[in-house]
C-alpha cells in the first residue's frame, strides 16, 4: 500500500484486506470479491483498484506467512546437513501451505506474462529465501543439479492442492512430500 495515497484510500485498504484475511480463511482462494466488498463497507471498484487481480489480493493476505517463511529460510540457511535443512524449510513451505488457505494458489506459477507491478511476489520472494538453502545443498552434492526454487515451489502448491480435500490434508500433504523427497536425491 502506498504512503502517497490518501487517509481514505489507507483505510479502504486496511479494512478490505482484513475482510479478505477471514474471507480467505474461510472459503480459500475462491472467496468472494464482492462478498469481500459488501463486507468491507466499500464498492467492488474500490476492492479492484487496490487489489486489481484475485492473485494480488491472495499476495496481500498471504504477505506474513510468505515474510515467516523467507526468516525461516535465513535461520536455516547455514544451520547442520544443507539436504536437512532444505528440506526442513520445504516441509514448512508445505505446512505453511496447508493451514494457510489461498496460500498455495497464491503461490502457482499460472504462466501468464509477468505483469511488472503486480508480478507474483510470493513466489519470488520464497525463490529468493530458498536459494541459499538449495546452493548449498546442490553444493554439496545432496540435491540433483538442475533442481530449482521454483520446482520446489511447484511441487510443494501441487501437493497441498492435490490434498486440500483430503479427509485429513495436512498428513496427506506432509505423506506425500516426504514421498516425492525421494526424488530430489541426486542419482547415482
Amino acid at each position: 500500500m502506498p504512503d502517497h495515497q490518501r487517509a481514505d484510500a489507507r483505510r479502504n485498504y486496511a479494512r478490505i484486506l482484513a475482510v479478505a484475511e477471514e474471507e480467505v480463511a474461510a472459503h480459500g482462494a475462491d472467496a468472494s470479491l464482492e462478498q469481500i466488498a459488501r463486507t468491507a463497507g466499500v464498492g467492488s471498484a474500490t476492492v479492484r483498484r487496490h487489489f486489481p487481480t484475485r492473485r494480488a489480493l491472495l499476495e496481500a493476505v498471504s504477505r506474513t506467512r510468505i515474510e515467516a517463511l523467507c526468516a525461516r529460510a535465513e535461520e536455516l540457511t547455514d544451520q547442520g546437513d544443507s539436504r536437512d535443512a532444505l528440506l526442513e524449510w520445504m516441509g514448512d513451505v508445505v505446512a505453511y501451505c496447508v493451514s494457510a488457505r489461498g496460500l498455495a494458489a497464491a503461490l502457482t506459477y499460472d504462466g501468464s506474462p509477468v505483469d511488472p507491478v503486480h508480478e507474483n511476489s510470493c513466489s519470488w520472494s520464497l525463490e529468493e529465501a530458498g536459494g541459499p538453502l538449495l546452493r548449498r545443498a546442490v553444493r554439496d552434492g545432496a540435491v540433483a543439479a538442475g533442481v530449482t526454487v521454483a520446482d520446489l515451489i511447484t511441487l510443494a502448491v501441487g501437493i497441498v492442492l492435490a490434498t486440500e480435500h483430503h479427509r485429513d490434508p495436512a498428513a496427506e500433504a506432509d505423506r506425500l512430500f516426504r514421498l516425492a523427497v525421494v526424488g530430489l536425491s541426486p542419482l547415482g
